[in-house]
C-alpha cells in the first residue's frame, strides 16, 4: 500500500489510484486523479513543482 505523501513523477506509472496534488507548496490546487497502472501526467505548465504527491488513495472496481 502506498503511504499518503508519496511522491512521483511525471511518467512514471502510477502504484495506486488516488488523488494527487503537484508538490510545489503554492496553494494553487493543481490536482490530477490518476488510476493504478496508468502513467502521471505532466505537471500544470505553470506549477513550480517537480512531482506529484498522494494526498489521498482511492479504490478501483
Amino acid at each position: 500500500m502506498v503511504e499518503r505523501g508519496a511522491t512521483f513523477r511525471p511518467g512514471e506509472i502510477v502504484p495506486a489510484s488516488g488523488i494527487y496534488e503537484c508538490d510545489s507548496g503554492c496553494g494553487h490546487q493543481h490536482e490530477s486523479t490518476d488510476v493504478k497502472g496508468h502513467r502521471f501526467p505532466p505537471l500544470p505548465a505553470d506549477c513550480k513543482g517537480g512531482r506529484w504527491v498522494l494526498e489521498q488513495a482511492t479504490h478501483h472496481r
